[in-house]
């Protein structure tokens, strides 16, 4: 077994600023080594035993005994900046590290930390740490005047049990920024490497992008922040991983592609020219794209209207863009070994603005919205602009969108697919131009008046991988027709003051949770204290502490996430991966707009078997309100009375709720959570209104072990009234599924069957 006492060999304790402000002249490439609190600003690493490496081009830290994201194991990569003149800059990611097996529980009882040399030319740092019975060895190596951290990472089973088809490999999540995926992979989420056109992806803004390089890789996840290899290792074999971690001090991907020329040694050739508006003057932002084989393969910048490049011999097409600008025309771009060419773009023209104001039909009542464009000109890199945009908050119901001159076609979702009917806005902008469009929204349904209200329970901020400001998280919350704001980033409450002040303003209740995230299972304890925090450690506590500690932070309900994940509890728990074992301390099982819920639904129909009364939550994850729609998923709960968080949760609790991704659903007579009497074996009736703005294709009525009692078409009918007969002898509990024609479900809690003797019911006309 490791030991889990820090290990490192001797160096200096170079005073803190040393770190912040390196050395000018000649020395100013050195490789420096501290030890302490990192002096990255913004970083995580804050611990004395943790260590910040850095050179003249960028800085790490490791967090040897400071507390990672997401329960990983300590002595994980958690800060990474470039350095610019001398001084460090922000500190850009959540994490770096070396994955044994995708985002599986990582069991880990000890670590071992080595400065293995430290010298002005280089450093060379080893992490050991156990993955149950593997050891995973990772060296950081440094060295004098590289823009790259070259990472080599050894996997070595020492148990006497294979690792079958497990998925290996290094990861880079940034905090901040936009992610440009593996150039011919696209935006996947999950996907196999077989159409990638190299080896690397970037997280990268306006000034900085860090590029993983990772020429092992077999597949990708999360749009290639992780970059795996799918392979076994059997009982006591190695296998060596190696990548690098590259900075570059502005968004500019030439050097990127520089470094695959120099470390894959290929034939290259150089590209150059200027970059114009059709004023003359270059455009501020301008760039220079490439694609190759139909995909987007790298970006260099206009500095000044001037860019440059070297790229791999090959055929490309190019084109330049700007902010807020027209592309420039395509060109075939051939390019040939140790060739250069000068090829110039010009005619850029400058952007209009399209001012929108979204009402409510008939009473004129402004509309949050969220507007999507689906026809027009993208910006092909996100920093120079969106394609997702929501009204403002004040003044509600109103958007100013500078566009590229062209024609646009727009998505209008206030509400869409639940409460109202996605509308279609088409546009012509002109440069120059500034266009009024108003917008008409049709109300087809009011759940508040029976008081039904509805909320995203997994939503992220700006925390960690998260990229969404407070306020925009609450314009798009509010833009999907959602009737309270929430927010649960990972571990911490720090968005809770700024969340509770932009809800308070809009009149709308705010929902305080934190997505407590250990390896094992991540879950969201909501409502709960306002200035709360976490103080359990959720790399090493067990299950009963955690949930104890959620509890503590005045938590009403305890919602398991993703149960069925790689980080989920119950597959987790079925693995025996989670410390504590089982404990019965939780109240909700979420259904999560981001997986596959068939284990979930059945795992709620196998307690529900048992009388258990554990009932459904639902989220949609969001990290990314403009590239991911929030509400799509949406947990909807019967309030009568006041509206607030607590009362929100206690219907949750009480079963006084459903999931649905469209369809809404109003019990008439017994409702959701509610106990059903029926005499000896009688059969009763249930009553239940199903409204779908798309049309209603289905509704099931599912009984004990998951069956179908009956299925009914509803023919795309919008609203109906479903009456079941509830048959008392065959279920302890009925649940209702209903479909509409896009394949959109809502999935309700149980109503309860309670079956009496006649007697029971001897003067009792009530039941």
């Amino acid at each position: 077994m490791i030991s889990s006492r820090f290990a490192i060999s001797s160096f200096a304790s170079a005073p803190l600023v040393a770190a912040v402000v390196l050395a000018s002249g000649a020395a100013q490439a050195d490789v420096s080594v501290t030890r302490g609190p990192t002096a990255i600003p913004d970083g995580e690493a804050g611990h004395a035993e943790d260590l910040t490496i850095a050179n003249d081009h960028l800085a790490f830290s490791l967090a040897v005994e400071s507390l990672p994201p997401w329960g990983v194991p300590r002595g994980t990569l958690v800060d990474l900046a470039a350095v610019k003149d001398g001084e460090m800059d922000l500190d850009r990611v959540a994490f770096a590290d070396f994955i044994p097996d995708n985002w599986s529980a990582w069991p880990n009882d000890g670590k071992q930390v080595r400065v293995v040399e430290q010298s002005p030319e280089r450093a060379v740092i080893e992490v050991a740490r156990n993955f149950a019975d593997a050891m995973v060895t990772t060296t950081y190596t440094l060295e004098k005047g590289s823009d790259r951290v070259h990472l080599v990472t050894e996997l070595d089973n020492r148990g006497d049990d294979p690792l079958a088809a497990i998925r290996s490999g290094y990861t880079l999540w940034p905090d901040t920024g936009y992610l440009f995926g593996v150039p011919g992979l696209g935006d996947a989420e999950e996907t196999e490497a077989s159409d990638a056109l190299t080896d690397r992806m970037v997280a990268y803004d306006r000034d900085w992008a860090f590029a993983l390089h990772a020429p092992y890789f077999d597949r990708i996840s999360y749009q290639g922040q992780d970059m795996y290899l799918e392979h076994s290792l059997a009982p006591g074999e190695t296998r060596r991983f190696e990548g690098w971690l590259q900075v570059v001090p502005s968004g500019d991907l030439a050097a990127v592609v520089a470094n695959e020329i120099e470390r894959k040694g290929l034939p290259s050739g150089r590209v150059h020219g200027q970059v114009e508006g059709d004023d003359g003057q270059s455009p501020p932002d301008a760039l220079v794209m490439i694609e190759r084989e139909g995909a987007p393969y790298a970006w260099t910048l206009a500095e000044g209207g001037e860019y440059s490049l070297s790229l791999p011999v090959g055929e490309y097409r190019a084109y330049a863009t700007a902010q807020g600008h027209s592309n420039s025309d395509t060109v075939d771009l051939d390019v040939t070994e140790g060739g250069d060419q000068t090829l110039d773009f010009d005619g850029l023209k400058g952007p209009g603005t399209l001012e929108l104001s979204i009402k409510e039909a008939g009473s004129g009542v402004a509309r949050d919205a969220r507007l999507t464009l689906l026809e027009g000109q993208e910006p092909p890199v996100e920093f120079l602009g969106k394609k997702t945009f929501f009204t403002e908050l004040d003044p509600a119901g109103q958007a100013s969108l500078a566009l590229a001159p062209g024609d646009y076609r727009f998505a209008i979702n206030a509400g869409a697919g639940f409460t109202a009917s996605q509308q279609s806005l088409e546009v012509s902008l002109a440069s120059g131009e500034t266009k009024q469009q108003d917008v008409s929204i049709d109300r087809l349904v009011e759940p508040n008046d029976e008081n039904w209200y509805g909320a995203d329970l997994h939503h992220h901020a700006n925390i960690l991988e998260g990229t969404t400001p407070p306020e925009v998280v609450v314009r798009a919350q509010l833009a999907t027709d959602l009737d309270l704001t929430f927010v649960s980033d990972h571990d911490a409450t720090t968005n809770h003051a700024r969340f509770k002040q932009l809800s308070d303003a809009r009149g709308v209740p705010f929902i305080a949770s934190i997505e407590v995230s250990p390896s094992w299972g991540h879950l969201n304890p909501f409502p709960i204290d306002f200035e709360g925090e976490l103080k359990v450690d959720p790399g090493t506590a067990p299950v009963q502490d955690v949930l104890a500690e959620a509890r503590r932070l005045g938590a009403q309900v305890i919602p398991m996430n993703h149960p069925y994940n790689a980080y989920g509890y119950l597959r987790n728990l079925a693995d025996g991966k989670v410390p504590g074992g089982f404990s019965p301390g939780f109240d909700l099982l979420e259904l999560n707009a981001a997986v596959d819920n068939a284990e979930t639904i059945a795992a709620a129909h196998r307690l529900w078997d048992q009388g258990t009364e554990i009932y459904f939550t639902a989220g949609t994850d969001t990290h990314d309100a403009w590239n991911d729609l929030t509400g799509r998923i949406r947990m909807m709960a019967r309030v009568p009375g006041e509206l607030t968080p607590d009362a929100f949760a206690r219907a949750l609790k009480a079963g006084h709720g459903y999931a649905t991704e469209g369809p809404l659903l109003f019990p008439q007579d017994h409702g959701f959570g509610e106990r059903l009497r029926l005499v000896e074996e009688g059969v009763g009736s249930w009553t239940v209104r199903a409204f779908a703005v798309d049309g209603l294709k289905e509704a099931r009525l599912v009984g004990a072990e998951g069956e179908v009692v009956e299925r009914r078409s509803l023919e795309g009918q919008n609203d109906t009234r479903l009456t079941f007969d509830v048959p008392g002898e065959q279920t302890t509990w009925v649940a209702l599924e209903v479909e509409d024609v896009d394949g959109d479900t809502a999935w309700s809690n149980p109503l309860w069957i309670e079956r009496r003797e006649m007697q029971d019911y001897v003067g009792d006309s009530t039941d």
